[in-house]
């Protein structure tokens, strides 16, 4: 046993862990990261199974600020070594799951971050420390624990008879094993349409299947959702072509003269139900977090149909103190909303999470600057920070700068990308009067057609309206003792770009009003 007790035990060295790892070095931590293969990202030497990535890159973006040019490149880590970017190692605008793995390889070595390789946590325990223990019997002591390990367990619908069928993360991905079969996918996610498009040219018949509607990252927002490079089958389904979507609940799997019967409940014919025959079943329905490992004590409760550790705002463990979660596992706070289960978007939420716990266990306050409490003063550096962030960018809704005023000290910290919950749950949230900066999408922005000339914009001089704007736009609420008091948007700008008078002179009189108002009455009145 390693009588060693660590601050940190991160477990997983897959791009969060090692993103935490960096900033567990930086701030002189003792730290551990264990990872049960040989190298960084185990996962994507696997997955996505046909080797294209869905996350943009584009090294030619115009823009000189390497702040922005984030805004664009959803694959790299945070460091502060300028030459560490993704966008050095591929110029496709969706790259290969394989130049992935080499650059998260290189971060790990070029920052020396401290990880031990071949060790597989089996099991955790807690007394008065977390133990962990690896397939060896090595076992390794910390104060606190972080699982950066992802969703590594197949996750299988009730369905009789699933266990017959193939999975996404085993099936062969020749197409030619496929020549002239007719082919089930159950998932309407990118993985089943990933491997749905893998099909389109040898497969006599392909259908997909599931109980709900198909969602376009184009109109929801969420990256998450249906992606256009995985979407081929839609326009093949729509002309005719033999493939076909079936909305409604795939009910039982039986394997019959070497194929399967497929009994399928369509939710779209008044419930009709019907036995389909098909060559092979692949289910692609995603992935859960593995909680097994964990004794009973310290057992982390599960949320979104046990699929993944139920979260506070700090992203500690709801049940387990001292349980943290970094990457992928993250986006159970803004789930299906914005973007933490991808590295583009965790890779702001680690960062927020080294500097919470930075503070509430190593008493270093949480990085911000001064500002005079002048309205000018203060619309300046939100509209320099609105134009140039990409947490805030990234991370919409969710991420949030704030402002604190302290009007005994005539002036306002200016704190920079706090998880929104976070913020109004933490110690900020007792000041007399602090204002919350985020960009956000408008209300019901995912229930219009972005493509539909139809649907109308606000105009950038119509200043009345900006409430009402659906694209992205910097939104800044004003809270009074926790309360929130009222809330200006800035109006929408096509390059996002928020400079203009428009912009600026609104966003000052919001402040103006705002910090004019004594805080006694707001509250009272």
């Amino acid at each position: 046993m390693n009588d060693t007790l660590l601050d940190y035990l991160v477990i997983g060295a897959g791009p969060g862990g090692l993103q935490l790892g960096y900033f567990l070095k930086r701030a002189g931590r003792n730290y551990l990261i264990v990872e049960a293969g040989d190298a960084p990202a185990q996962f994507f030497r696997t997955f996505p199974r046909h080797r294209r990535l869905i996350s943009i890159n584009k090294p030619h973006t115009g823009w000189d600020d390497p702040e922005l040019k984030l805004r664009m490149d959803w694959n790299s880590l945070l460091s502060d070594d300028p030459d560490l970017l993704f966008t050095r190692y591929s110029e496709r605008y969706f790259p290969a799951a394989d130049d992935l793995v080499r650059y998260l390889s290189d971060f790990a070595q070029a920052h020396r971050l401290r990880v031990r390789y071949g060790a597989r946590i089996e099991h955790i325990a807690r007394n008065s420390a977390f133990v962990a223990t690896d397939q060896l019997g090595r076992t390794y002591r910390a104060a606190r624990l972080v699982i950066a390990s992802g969703v590594t367990q197949a996750y299988l619908p009730p369905i009789p008879g699933i266990e017959s069928a193939e999975r996404y993360n085993t099936v062969t991905v020749d197409p030619r094993d496929f020549l002239g079969q007719r082919v089930l996918i159950i998932g309407k996610g990118n993985s089943g349409f990933e491997t749905a498009d893998n099909l389109v040219e040898t497969a006599a018949v392909i259908h997909v299947a599931g109980p709900s509607s198909i969602r376009m990252a184009w109109r929801s927002h969420y990256v998450g959702h249906l992606r256009a490079i995985n979407n081929n089958l839609l326009d093949t389904y729509q002309l005719k072509s033999q493939n076909a979507l079936l909305d409604g609940n795939v009910e039982r799997i039986e394997r019959h003269n070497g194929g399967y019967v497929v009994t399928v409940s369509f939710s779209r014919a008044n419930e009709v139900k019907k036995d389909l025959r098909y060559d092979r079943v692949i289910v692609c329905t995603g992935f859960r977090f593995d909680a097994s490992i964990f004794d009973p004590e310290c057992r982390p409760e599960l949320v979104f149909n046990d699929r993944f550790p139920a979260q506070t705002s700090e992203w500690e463990s709801v049940n387990v103190p001292d349980l943290y979660f970094a990457g992928t596992l993250m986006q159970v706070r803004d789930f299906k909303k914005s973007t933490s289960g991808f590295i583009h978007g965790f890779r702001y939420g680690v960062r927020a999470l080294h500097r919470m716990i930075d503070w509430k266990y190593h008493h270093v306050p949480l990085p911000h600057r001064r500002l005079p409490v002048a309205p000018a003063a203060l619309m300046e550096a939100v509209i320099a920070r609105v134009n140039r962030t990409s947490a805030l960018w990234q991370l919409f809704g969710f991420l949030a700068d704030v402002v604190v005023v302290d009007r005994a000290e005539a002036n306002a910290r200016y704190y920079e990308e706090l998880p929104l919950d976070y913020v109004h749950q933490s110690e900020l949230a007792a000041a007399n009067s602090y204002f919350t900066v985020s960009l956000e999408y408008g209300p019901n922005h995912d229930q219009h057609d972005p493509f539909d000339v139809r649907v109308g914009r606000i105009g950038q001089g119509d200043v009345d309206r900006t409430g009402d704007s659906r694209y992205l736009h910097p939104v800044v609420r004003h809270y009074r003792r926790g309360v929130l008091a009222t809330e200006h948007h800035v109006t929408e700008n096509l390059e996002n770009e928020w400079t203009g008078g428009v912009h600026r002179e609104p966003l000052q009189a919001f402040f103006e009003r705002e910090l004019a108002i004594p805080v006694a009455t707001a509250v009272n009145g």
